[in-house]
């Protein structure tokens, strides 16, 4: 692989993983978050009430440590490919697992945060989007690759009248 195609394949993982790791700043906590997160949810649902507003929060929140890690597991896996074309569980187990140690040492960064505090579950709903984002891939290369028909399978037979 020429450092052209590496770097192709590898500084969108690298932005992302640095992304996550702003996210997990002192400036991403759920105190700062709540500012502006919080006005839009009272906005698109007025009559909820303050308790309410803060588990929707809440869930938006567990939701975006979802998808940031689906998508850096997806990033993974084609990184982990590089030049390489279709689908090996090899690079499958590369990108989860992967994923599954940043998830954890992002933890541990966040208990060093101000206002922010490492969470297990929090690194294993960061685990189960990379491993949706594995599983989306491998349904997407099973559906998407051609597979033989059974008649190229079969012996050469001659055609039955």
């Amino acid at each position: 692989m020429t450092s052209g195609q590496w770097l192709r394949a590898w500084l969108p993982v690298l932005l992302w993983a640095v992304l996550i790791f702003t996210l997990s700043t002192e400036y991403f906590s759920a105190e700062r978050t709540g500012g502006f997160i919080l006005p839009v949810i009272h906005w698109l649902f007025p009559r909820l009430t303050p308790h309410q507003l803060r588990v929707v929060h809440h869930y938006v929140r567990k939701s975006a440590h979802f998808t940031e890690y689906f998508v850096f597991a997806l990033l993974l896996f084609r990184g982990v490919r590089g030049a390489g074309k279709g689908w090996r569980w090899t690079w499958a187990f590369a990108a989860l697992s992967a994923a599954a140690l940043y998830a954890a040492l992002d933890e541990v960064h966040q208990s060093f945060a101000a206002g922010r505090e490492a969470r297990f579950f929090d690194a294993v709903i960061d685990t189960a989007g990379a491993l949706a984002a594995v599983c989306v891939l491998w349904l997407w290369f099973r559906v998407r690759l051609p597979r033989p028909s059974p008649q190229a399978a079969a012996p050469d037979r001659p055609p039955s009248a």
